[in-house]
């Protein structure tokens, strides 16, 4: 799958394409009839005749039926729809944190090696204190770790509440009520859930993407991409793309997680008007964008190049002003004024080099 107007779409593969819904919707409606179907079925033509009921399970029964007559008996379209979703949202979560990993196991080995590696700190943009690169990192995987956090308590529930959610037809035809399965049609929560944490991977790529771009500008000099992009008119020019891309994708997917959760405040009656229609096609952007944004993210940390003379350089050549604290806080002349920062990245890379069934 590509999209001329994202850059970096195919990353994210088949997650969330037309086929992939309409697969996941095939599945759900196999599992409920208990066999399977061998008629095809045509993405685009689902799409073209999903308008006129307003979802694409009403035309994809017309095809259903005419191998097994008692097919989706019992279940609503917005049963079918939401299960659906909730297992490929399953199934891009599983990519997701995969991409993580590598960032992760990256990010670490990067700490260790430069826990020791003198650079200046900034704050609001100005030179601070004496810091070290390492510690910079250790922000970055603490960010990382949260964001994988989020996703491994992520639920993805079947829907199964019938037309109006009091599974009456269920019941009627005999079938085994599950009880354990919630009744979400109108309240969201398994949705915008999995739209807050896929917001926290684009902060937490980001934060890394925005100090490769501050610390890439020549002025500065600390850090490079592995291998930049061009330009059209520049040819001397190595831009950062991958972190450009980065950023590019925590500056959208804010406003989708804000759609998902305007769409849960605008549920009404037992089943919604829209606002469950609004959730499709704003998660697919979520996404696919967030599985794009860690794929580049991974690319841009592996390749990543640090150039430690010029942090060394940057920090003498600051000269008294990242003393000042240090000179009003004691009379020790001992050059390095660093706290527990080197404790605090062992800290934050052992957290990293857990194993996923330990908690962090």
């Amino acid at each position: 799958m590509t999209d001329l107007f994202w850059p970096g779409d195919e990353r994210a593969g088949s997650h969330f394409s037309a086929e992939d819904f309409v697969g996941a919707m095939l599945a759900v409606e196999e599992d409920w009839l208990g066999r399977g179907f061998s008629t095809p079925v045509d993405a685009e033509q689902l799409a073209l005749d999903a308008e006129a009921g307003g979802n694409p399970v009403i035309p994809l029964l017309r095809i259903l039926r005419e191998q097994h007559p008692e097919a989706h008996r019992g279940l609503t379209s917005q049963d079918v729809v939401d299960s659906a979703l909730m297992r490929m949202a399953d199934s891009a979560v599983a990519t997701l944190r995969r991409d993580l990993r590598v960032v992760t196991d990256r990010l670490a080995a990067l700490a260790s090696e430069h826990r020791g590696t003198p650079m200046v700190a900034r704050t609001l943009t100005q030179h601070a204190v004496p810091t070290t690169f390492g510690f910079r990192i250790a922000a970055w995987l603490t960010a990382v770790l949260d964001a994988d956090d989020d996703l491994a308590r992520l639920a993805f529930p079947q829907q199964l509440g019938g037309a109006a959610g009091t599974r009456a037809a269920i019941v009627e035809l005999g079938r085994e009520s599950p009880a354990d399965v919630p009744r979400w049609h109108t309240t969201r929560a398994p949705v915008t859930r999995i739209g807050d944490a896929l917001v926290g991977c684009t902060d937490a790529c980001a934060r890394i993407a925005n100090d490769v771009l501050t610390l890439s500008r020549p002025e500065i000099g600390e850090l490079a991409e592995g291998s930049g992009g061009g330009s059209s008119t520049m040819p001397n020019k190595a831009n950062p793309v991958l972190s450009v891309l980065v950023r590019r994708a925590a500056l959208t997917t804010p406003q989708l997680a804000a759609t998902l959760h305007l769409a849960a405040a605008q549920q009404v009656d037992d089943r919604a008007d829209g606002g469950w229609h609004a959730e499709w096609a704003t998660l697919r952007d979520l996404v696919r964008r967030t599985l794009v944004a860690a794929s580049q993210t991974a690319e841009l940390v592996t390749d990543l190049r640090v150039d430690t003379d010029r942090m060394a350089a940057t920090l003498a050549a600051a000269g008294d002003a990242v003393l000042a604290e240090q000179r009003s806080i004691t009379d020790d002349p001992a050059p390095t004024y660093l706290g527990d920062a080197t404790a605090y990245v062992d800290q934050v890379v052992a957290r990293a080099r857990r194993t996923p069934e330990e908690p962090s």
